[in-house]
């Protein structure tokens, strides 16, 4: 196991630095850099542009030194923790980071609580009883809600809850502290469109083990039914749930773009736009190393997780 999680991590840095090096060389040519100073000098066009304003706005960001030099430097700052500066917001990278990935964090912690004990339960009531009047419903009501995109249902929520009813702000851009009620709208929206897809993965896993021949030969030894799902199939029917839950890390951290630019939820996904649509190069380097440090630990929080769920599996 300690191999295994060595060898993820070896991956994890190769990847990062890959990752880094590729957007460096995407966003170092002067086209692009003219447009990043347009943008943050408040000017209307790149030929508006002086030569002398373009010269002394690379001079001031640290873009006027060879492509190699930068690159070496800003590795040897991510060692140190210094992740630049932010061309658009003007603050440290790390800390806008930091910022934005708590802010996600917390709205993942709440989706996760919500989402998986509901599609766990759903799944495997659906999968006790395949193809009964239970099962075809929870599969429709899985179907219905995974179908539905996250922008539709948000829209849909914050009229009838925000708008209509009044009961929650229609926004929830956090900006006043920490007012829980702004997190009901995005975190119903993620539930609802991510909890079918684990539901009906559940239900399929429930249903082939029910189906196997130690669960039968416990039902007919008179093994009480409720001992059968809980102590024999459960722990089975979890296995590829499982890897499907955890994948929901990487989706939550920079997959949520769209429900955080609708409710206006400062979070990473909208940092990450944000950053795209500015040339922001800096806390777009800092947040792919971010994401791939998420999915890296996804990968490994799964190996390990399986070892646990099914002894038979052993990594290599």
């Amino acid at each position: 196991m300690l191999r295994l999680i060595l060898k993820r991590l070896a991956q994890m840095v190769l990847i990062m630095a890959v990752v880094s090096l590729v957007l460096f060389a995407i966003f170092d040519s002067d086209k692009f850099k003219k447009q990043i100073a347009v943008a943050e000098l408040g000017g209307f066009a790149v030929s508006a542009l002086s030569e002398q304003d373009y010269n002394n706005w690379l001079a001031s960001k640290g873009l006027d030194v060879p492509f190699y030099e930068r690159y070496v430097k800003w590795v040897g700052g991510v060692f140190g923790g210094d992740l630049g500066m932010s061309f658009e917001k003007n603050i440290e990278v790390s800390t806008l980071v930091g910022e934005r990935l708590v802010k996600t964090g917390i709205l993942a912690f709440w989706v996760f609580a919500l989402m998986i004990p509901i599609a766990l339960t759903l799944g495997v009531l659906a999968g006790m009883k395949e193809g009964s009047t239970q099962d075809r419903v929870i599969t429709f009501i899985s179907v219905f809600t995974t179908s539905i995109p996250e922008l539709a249902t948000a829209i849909f929520l914050m009229v009838i809850f925000a708008l209509t009813l009044g009961w929650f702000p229609p926004t929830s851009s956090m900006g006043q502290g920490w007012e829980y009620e702004r997190l009901v709208l995005p975190v119903l929206t993620l539930v609802l469109y991510d909890f079918g897809y684990v539901a009906r993965m559940t239900r399929a896993s429930m249903a082939e083990v029910m189906t196997s021949q130690y669960i039968r030969t416990a039902v007919l030894k008179g093994v009480p039914k409720r001992d059968v799902i809980i102590k024999h199939a459960l722990r089975n029917a979890l296995i590829a749930p499982f890897t499907v839950i955890v994948l929901q890390l990487n989706w939550l951290l920079s997959g949520v773009v769209v429900v955080e630019v609708v409710y206006q939820y400062n979070g990473f996904g909208r940092m990450l736009l944000e950053a795209a649509l500015f040339g922001d190069v800096y806390v777009i380097q800092a947040g792919a190393l971010a994401a791939v440090f998420i999915a890296v630990l996804s990968q490994i929080i799964s190996d390990v997780g399986y070892t646990f769920l099914n002894p038979r599996i052993r990594f290599s």
